[in-house]
């Protein structure tokens, strides 16, 4: 089983200001179908973002969404979205402390935060944009106030795109790199039989994991810099990243994961 698992947003979507290559998702869509590849998209969107992108990019169904930052699973079959009961009993019992109504108790004297929409939380989500220029002030209130109580981890990332930092509070158990792990072991693939393509902050524990990890071109530096930190005390680690020139593609997003799914042979 060939899997390629990849973020959305100014990963595989050209949402960013870099020059996104005319004709990749195209090229993307047909590439997968044809080398039979398992689609899998990790994304911080939910559902109904995810289809947004779907429709207005022109990228293919996945075979599998990991929504949310990885707390939702959903398989796609014969059109119809099918949602991952599994998933949740397996959060529940390995994070039993979790609780998302104590976690924004708690959080709700820190200032420079603000909870986002009710669409972007869930029962294993409590996310919040940050003033960015303040994030150093309000994660050191948040580990003081949070940190190790709730079975929980914390998620930092700036968007670039508009400049806002977010924050995301996640059960341990239900990550990216979790959703992914789950996804892998249901399917029998081995980690080095699965190639995570990134771009930003909190595609970190997935690039790091033991997956084939893909950077694309506008990867944020910072992630770009972490990335190469953690490859110097693990020289296992394989991370691929893109930098253009192949098949006449520049690197940037769709083109990024296409140089990568091919430097690891998931595309003969």
């Amino acid at each position: 089983m060939k899997i390629l698992a990849t973020d959305l947003d100014r990963t595989l979507l050209p949402n960013g200001s870099w020059p996104p290559d005319p004709g990749a998702i195209e090229l993307f869509n047909e590439l997968t179908e044809k080398h039979d590849v398992l689609v899998v998209y990790v994304t911080g969107r939910n559902l109904a973002l995810t289809e947004n992108a779907i429709k207005q990019f022109g990228v293919r169904y996945p075979d599998i969404l990991c929504s949310d930052v990885g707390t939702s699973i959903r398989k796609y079959e014969d059109g119809k979205w099918h949602f991952d009961e599994g998933w949740v009993v397996k959060v529940k019992t390995e994070s039993p402390r979790w609780d998302a109504m104590a976690i924004r108790d708690v959080v709700a004297e820190i200032d420079a935060i603000r909870e986002q929409e009710s669409e972007h939380q869930n029962q294993f989500k409590q996310s919040y944009y940050v003033d960015h220029e303040k994030k150093q002030q309000v994660l050191q209130q948040v580990d003081e106030l949070v940190k190790g109580k709730f079975d929980e981890v914390i998620v930092y990332s700036f968007d670039s795109h508009d400049g806002k930092g977010l924050l995301d509070f996640l059960p341990a158990s239900a990550t990216k790199l979790t959703a992914l792990e789950y996804v892998a072991e249901e399917f029998g693939a081995a980690k080095e039989d699965v190639v995570f393509c990134g771009d930003s902050g909190n595609d970190i524990f997935p690039l790091t994991a033991g997956f084939c990890g893909v950077l694309v071109r506008n990867a944020d530096d910072q992630l770009v810099e972490n990335v190469r930190q953690v490859m110097k005390q693990n020289p296992d680690l394989q991370v691929y990243f893109a930098e253009g020139g192949f098949n006449g593609l520049k690197g940037y997003y769709t083109s990024g994961v296409i140089e990568g799914a091919y430097h690891y042979g998931l595309f003969e």
